[in-house]
């Protein structure tokens, strides 16, 4: 079902009245029940130009166009200063949260397979003084084992409290710190230990049980293992004499009058600070070299973009700490004072998986004000919802969207609607605890269908970001008020951004209407490069004539009259086929995820190929729905099985591609359906959901030789 429909213009004047008339009946001013008193006025529709003059620009932000900006404060130059001004400045304030374990236990399933479902208690805090203290203490206790200031240390650990702390005490004592995902494979994990020559590494223990233990032999340089549990009752048996330690213990050890008095190192803008290993979406993770100035020049840039963001802020952490967004919007958070407290996507929501029937997930309890998403979670809450609105009587279902259209025409004049948010949308805001004043999306492109949905029925701005792990994650955010979609908004005050012409695609900066190319990014936010990757380096990243540093990213853009930009493209998702056309693989899967019968899907193409296959992973709910209707019995794994509904799915896909006016030659002609979704524990998609394209090709190889007829 589509909320965005023809409807009645009758009926959508009788809720207008309807409106009026209840604002009138209870005596309220009709400005404020209907929101035409708070016309939000709008910023300045230019948000950047170009200080070129040309069409390819580069552009930058109408707040900054003389220099880009460096830093949040005077003086604060380095990211131990910036903790070190938070925790001057807000002592007592609550910094780091987590929430207390009150019972665990296992769920069976009516398929036989077993959940474990938790009941947690309320969050625990640390004020900024004691996560200050915590983290001196823990860098003091690593010099005293032995930890060597720019030398490397890593963290292969669940974003958590203990994360934070961890990289504050590094950045204090000027160890740079290496970044590896959760759920890398034991290969890559291997690979970055050792390119990195790390000594000292910083997990939990079920991580290290369950992944790091197969390596250790592989990693000879490793000597010290600290965990982050408190009070572990037993260390696995370690080779070599690695020697494991629990974070409180070393803690301790820093704590020590003979080891806090000891004289650190103080890092310089310049020193490495973090090594950010990229989840490996095309092969080998790259380790991206982050200096203590790249860091603030980026959360700089980002910080400037959330209007009224302070200490009375909430923010909500459960996206990989290992990732740039999650990193940067928490020390952006940190730099202002605000509050963190911890979650994970399996108790974020009252309805989360891990979450025991009954008791309260994540948000419920910690009422967020500020939250960061990646699309596949927000597509995940828009699927969800509208699945709850298909099940409603035919008198709520079109209450519902009658609000929703009338929302919609209400913002995209400024205006606000208070009484259909009261009265219509508030249990859709409740999901993420009620008080959500801001929600960030990065990680990947956010599908027009879902970034409306979720403005007009989470009752805030959803603000659509752009940036690389080789930017800091910054490069542009969405204005606040901008309600438009499919845009990624102007620069930050940190970056400015050029197009590059690409002749084998057909982008120019002089294309009319808009100027488009390869997006480049430069400032004081691109990074120092890869670690001991030299050629890579040389590809990706060059100095112009000025000395400013820029990174060519390998996205398509293309810059709009206000000066936003949007991405319509990527040069490695381009295939060109056996008759000469160019497909977007990224741009038939945005379309083609809009269909509520896919929660997933991958496009797939040869170039010895006519046509264009897919890999899907279909709703379950909507799949046996239309199962039923097409008289298909069986299971999930069964459906997915049948050709019937392979061929029926692939009927629903077509019809979705012709309406959204895909090309002939773009729409898949065949399909296969995957009962499995994809996950990070799969190895099929990154931890920001971003697909593994070469994995997804081998795991699915059978699949495609099938569909291109070698079986």
């Amino acid at each position: 079902m589509k909320l965005k429909e023809d409807i009645n213009p009758l009926l959508l004047q009788v809720f207008r009245s309807v409106v009026w008339v209840y604002s009138v009946v209870t005596f309220l001013p009709w400005y404020f029940i209907s929101g035409a008193g708070v016309n939000q006025a709008r910023a300045k529709r230019v948000k950047a130009r170009s200080i070129s003059g040309l069409p390819a620009g580069p552009y930058r932000s109408v707040n900054c166009i003389d220099r880009l900006v460096l830093t949040l404060h005077q003086g604060v130059d380095t990211l131990d200063k910036v903790f070190e001004y938070a925790a001057s400045h807000f002592p007592n304030r609550d910094c780091l949260g987590t929430r207390e374990l009150l019972s665990e236990e296992d769920e069976v399933q009516p398929n036989g397979k077993v959940f474990k479902k938790v009941i947690l208690g309320q969050y625990k805090w640390l004020t900024y003084e004691e996560a200050f203290n915590e983290s001196r203490f823990f860098g003091s206790g690593l010099a005293a084992l032995g930890q060597e200031p720019k030398c490397n240390i890593a963290i292969f650990c669940e974003t958590r409290a203990e994360w934070i702390v961890t990289a504050q005490a590094c950045f204090m004592y000027n160890f740079p710190l290496v970044t590896l995902y959760s759920t890398l494979g034991g290969p890559a994990i291997a690979h970055g230990l050792n390119e990195t020559e790390v000594t000292h590494i910083i997990t939990s223990k079920d991580l290290l049980q369950s992944r790091l233990k197969a390596i250790l032999l592989d990693v000879p340089r490793l000597r010290h293992i600290i965990i982050v549990d408190s009070k572990p009752t037993n260390w696995p048996d370690m080779p070599r004499g690695i020697m494991v330690n629990s974070m409180a213990a070393v803690q301790e050890i820093g704590a020590k009058p003979e080891h806090i008095a000891k004289v650190r190192s103080l890092p310089l803008p310049t020193d490495i600070a973090v090594i950010m290993y990229t989840s490996g979406s095309t092969g080998i993770p790259k380790g991206v070299m982050i200096s203590h100035s790249n860091l603030i020049a980026g959360i700089t840039g980002m910080a400037e973009r959330i209007p009224n963001l302070d200490e009375n802020d909430t923010y909500i952490g459960y996206l990989p700490l290992a990732h740039v967004l999650e990193l940067s919007a928490e020390l952006v958070c940190i730099s202002h004072g605000c509050r963190i407290g911890y979650s994970s996507p399996q108790t974020l929501a009252d309805q989360s998986t891990k979450i025991k029937k009954g008791s309260k997930g994540d948000t419920s309890m910690l009422k967020p004000t500020l939250m960061a998403a990646v699309p596949e979670i927000m597509d995940r809450i828009y699927k969800n919802v509208m699945t709850k609105v298909d099940e409603m009587s035919r008198l709520q279902r079109s209450l519902f969207i009658l609000a929703y259209n009338y929302k919609m025409e209400q913002i995209s004049k400024g205006y606000g609607t208070p009484l259909c948010d009261r009265l219509v949308f508030h249990k859709v805001r409740s999901l993420l605890g009620g008080n959500t004043r801001i929600l960030l999306s990065g990680g990947a492109p956010l599908s027009p269908a879902t970034q409306r949905f979720m403005n007009i029925c989470f009752c805030c701005p959803v603000g659509q970001g752009y940036g690389l792990t080789e930017t800091c994650g910054a490069g542009t955010i969405s204005d606040m008020w901008d309600y438009s979609t499919g845009r990624v908004g102007a620069p930050l005050v940190c970056s400015d951004i050029t197009l590059k012409d690409w002749e084998e695609g057909g982008y120019h900066s002089t294309d009319k209407p808009n100027p488009r190319g390869e997006i480049l990014i430069g400032g004081p936010n691109v990074t120092m490069g890869y670690y001991k990757n030299h050629t890579k380096n040389q590809d990706d990243f060059f100095v112009d004539e000025k000395g400013q540093r820029w990174f060519c990213t390998g996205d398509i853009g293309e810059f709009h009259p206000d000066g936003c930009l949007k991405i319509i493209d990527r040069k490695k998702d381009l295939v060109k086929l056996q008759a000469g056309e160019y497909v977007s693989l990224g741009k038939v899967e945005a379309v083609l995820k809009n269909c509520p019968l896919i929660d997933n899907i991958c496009a797939y193409a040869n170039s010895d190929q006519s046509y264009v296959i897919g890999f899907v992973v279909p709703n379950q709910k909507q799949l046996t729905t239309l199962a039923v209707q097409r008289g298909v019995p069986g299971s999930l794994e069964e459906l997915c099985n049948s050709t019937d509904m392979e061929f029926e799915v692939l009927r629903v896909i077509t019809e979705a591609a012709i309406a959204d006016k895909l090309e002939r030659f773009e729409i898949p002609k065949k399909i296969r359906l995957s009962a499995e979704p994809w996950t990070p524990e799969t190895g099929l998609v990154t931890d920001a959901f971003k697909l593994k394209r070469k994995e997804l090709k081998t795991h699915y190889q059978d699949d495609i030789e099938r569909m291109y007829g070698g079986k």
